[in-house]
């Protein structure tokens, strides 16, 4: 390189010499725009050059690094500078390594090597060392990587990486010396490098043990904030000292730890703007509790509720510095927050990023902040919640940037996830045997927001097939709608002493709705619908029944949960009134209401225990034509677990059950937290009648585990019966995929 260098170098200046010219132009040079080239090199009104500015020119030129060579010509007074630039990274392939994008690209930054790059071998070499230390750092030893180089034309070449990672390094045992008041689990808890667990590493929620070196550094940070979180504020953790067998890959982790005293929290003061905010409103809201337990955890979040609060008022800086004093006599500790509210702040503008597909009123529907709007952090946060919730993307984030004193940007970028999906559930039981439920359905068609879905429901004794389109907001409105076509087939197996026979009822039917959200967690509408019924008995046909049902349905629903699959708080209720007799030949009345209440009891246990409680209250009333098949049932995963579906029913059509009661409590429990796996206990409790609610009445108990899989929700549910009388139908297992509490 350096002789071509001077090689051309001095060929330009022995032919050309001293140099007079009036047009200036450059051939072959894309990386630079000419007139900045021209600003660099100091060529502006030029017009004569001599053998060293030549000479200086070129040189200048090869330190961008852009080139593999370089001349220059005069021919009819226009001085031409030609340049050879060197070839581009077209495309990069990782084999044996990396394959998520997001991986990739984070790998790719580090290295220092994208699509579009400018080639040059050390670019390569030095992304081949970071490669290697990255894979280092994961705990692969004696890695290979071996990188080729294809060229593609002059101007673009491919690169190559082929990783052969080394034998991992196996963490066997970590010792916690000093440890007394937590144990080993506690500490697994928090910790990134842990043990290899004795047997189904591979399995969900097992450690492998394979050793991360770049998180070693941080596990000791990570178990000295555990010791504070119960109390320990004295606590000394020595950096991981690790011993590997490079013969064996294995390794052992030692800790020596100091504990100390355990300190509780003595007093608390906020000091704040009284026109601010009302300081006596705070105490309230707290989680550190004087006389209780020193928890840092919770400290942080006594300061983020405190900022929150102020935030509420526009102050979006904020800032809630706090000071820990510790008695060492008295294991007592003293927290002084000092709150610094700063200038009220505006929303200038809201900038969206990241939808490929979704369009950006959809998302800009979701956020409860606008331009002018004074900033409040609860509008804030509930445009994340809302947008999260909305299904439509894999990961959000809101930024806030300062403009001005008082103005800030709020930068949306999402990052937008499959929104169609298969759901494919199932579950057994004596009654409907094998059941199967599957759906297809796209959220999110053609980024509008529209949800489209075809689902299928089948067992041995009913059949569902239904298509919808749904519209959550309508040209942008508070307003949604809705449509749905159905089908659905449903056998009624009938008493021992029935004269009637087996219940078959085939029903066709058209769903019109209409809603509108009256605040941010409530919504009120109306549905039609219209069916064609058919009812058939096996035994007595001269029952069998052909009639149509049209009805209107208001409701009103409500729903203030934190998360759309475990819910920690929030109540979830709604009601509805179902008019049948606008038309057609059934005339009924049915009211449903139900409720749904979540707490966490973290703040009185230090442990994720979810409080559950849930209850459904229907009433059927006969105003005119009662059809024989509608009744309630009970019994089953939706209504009474411990009892198979259905298996309290009428003994006959002309006393159907029409009072409907049920009510749950469940307490969920984390089983696996990295595989998203909970365990819990439930009691139910259910009453059904003909006139009275009480004129059955049964309870179940048990357990079920449920785990927020790839696929979907899953539950399995391991139910009892309490005190069955004889004849009443038990089920002891149910599982489905999809289902919520």
């Amino acid at each position: 390189m350096k002789n071509t260098i001077i090689t051309t170098t001095i060929l330009s200046t022995t032919l050309l010499a001293s140099q007079n010219f009036n047009t200036l132009k450059f051939d072959g040079l894309t990386q630079i725009a000419p007139n900045v080239a021209i600003e660099t090199l100091k060529l502006n009104n030029k017009h004569t050059l001599s053998d060293q500015d030549i000479d200086n020119l070129i040189k200048k030129l090869y330190q961008f690094d852009y080139f593999n060579d370089i001349w220059v010509t005069n021919e009819n007074k226009i001085l031409t500078i030609h340049v050879k630039e060197k070839p581009f990274i077209s495309k990069i392939f990782m084999k044996g390594y990396k394959t998520r994008d997001d991986e990739l690209k984070l790998l790719y930054d580090t290295m220092g090597i994208h699509k579009g790059t400018m080639y040059t071998k050390q670019k390569i070499k030095y992304a081949k060392r970071i490669l290697l230390l990255a894979l280092k750092q994961e705990g692969y030893i004696n890695s290979v990587v071996e990188v080729n180089v294809k060229k593609l034309n002059d101007k673009s070449v491919t690169v190559h990486f082929d990783i052969n990672k080394g034998d991992p390094i196996i963490i066997k045992h970590i010792s916690y010396n000093g440890a007394k008041y937590l144990e080993q689990s506690d500490f697994e808890d928090v910790i990134q490098n842990k043990e290899e667990d004795c047997c189904f590493t591979w399995f969900f929620g097992r450690n492998d043990g394979e050793m991360q070196m770049d998180q070693l550094q941080f596990d000791s940070p990570r178990i000295k904030d555990l010791y504070y979180q119960h109390g320990f504020l004295d606590a000394k953790v020595s950096a991981a000292f690790s011993k590997i067998d490079f013969n064996t890959n294995n390794a052992n982790i030692e800790y020596n730890i100091t504990e100390g005293k355990q300190y509780k929290v003595d007093d608390i003061k906020i000091y704040i703007d009284k026109d601010i905010v009302d300081i006596k409103t705070l105490y309230p809201k707290l989680f550190l509790e004087k006389g209780k337990t020193f928890n840092i955890k919770k400290l942080r979040q006594d300061q983020q509720i405190i900022q929150k609060e102020v935030a509420n008022k526009g102050y979006a800086y904020a800032v809630a510095n706090f000071k820990v004093d510790k008695d060492i006599k008295t294991n007592n500790v003293s927290i002084t927050y000092n709150v610094i509210s700063g200038d009220k702040v505006y929303i200038n503008d809201v900038i969206i990023s990241g939808n490929d597909r979704t369009l950006d009123r959809v998302i800009r529907r979701d956020i409860y902040l606008a331009p002018q709007d004074l900033f409040n952090l609860t509008d804030y946060t509930d445009s994340l919640r809302k947008l999260k919730q909305s299904g439509f993307f894999e990961d959000v984030k809101i930024t806030k940037k300062r403009v001005s004193k008082n103005k800030m940007d709020l930068l949306v970028h999402v990052k937008e996830a499959a929104t169609g999906n298969l759901v494919f559930g199932g579950g057994y039981g004596s009654y409907d045997g094998w059941m199967i439920n599957a759906s297809i359905n796209d959220k999110n068609i053609f980024g509008s927001g529209m949800n489209l879905g075809f689902s299928v429901d089948y067992s041995k004794r009913k059949t569902n097939y239904n298509i919808s389109l749904f519209n959550p907001s309508i040209r942008d409105s508070k307003y949604s709608g809705s449509v749905n076509l159905y089908k659905k087939t449903t056998e009624i197996i009938a008493a021992s002493d029935s004269t009637e026979g087996d219940q078959t009822t085939y029903q066709t039917g058209l769903g019109l709705g209409i809603g509108k959200a009256i605040t941010r967690y409530a919504r009120v509408g109306i549905n039609y619908n219209f069916d064609d019924e058919t009812i058939e008995y096996d035994i007595d046909k001269s029952l069998n029944e052909d009639f149509i049902s049209s009805s209107l349905t208001p409701y009103i629903s409500y729903n203030s949960t934190d998360n759309y699959y475990v819910p920690r708080h929030g109540i979830k209720m709604g009601t509805s009134l179902k008019y049948t007799g606008v038309g057609g030949d059934a005339k009924y009345v049915l009211s449903s209401s139900y409720f749904k209440y979540f707490y966490s009891l973290e703040r009185l246990t230090d442990y994720d225990i979810i409080f559950r409680y849930k209850n459904s209250v229907k009433y059927l009333k006969d105003t005119g034509y009662l059809p024989d098949d509608t009744t309630f049932y009970l019994g089953g995963p939706s209504s009474l677990r411990g009892y198979e579906s259905y298996a309290f029913q009428p003994d006959d059509s002309d006393h159907p059950f029409m009072r409907y009661f049920t009510n749950s409590i469940e307490l969920s429990f984390p089983l696996i937290a990295s595989a998203k796996m909970r365990w819990g206990l439930f009691f139910d409790h259910g009453m059904i009648g003909e006139t009275n609610f009480d004129e059955i009445s049964r309870s179940g108990y048990g357990e079920f585990v449920s785990w927020i899989s790839p696929f979907g929700p899953i539950q399995f549910i391991f139910g009892n019966a309490i005190n069955p009388k004889n004849g009443d139908k038990t089920s002891n297992f149910e599982f489905n995929i999809g289902g919520s509490f």
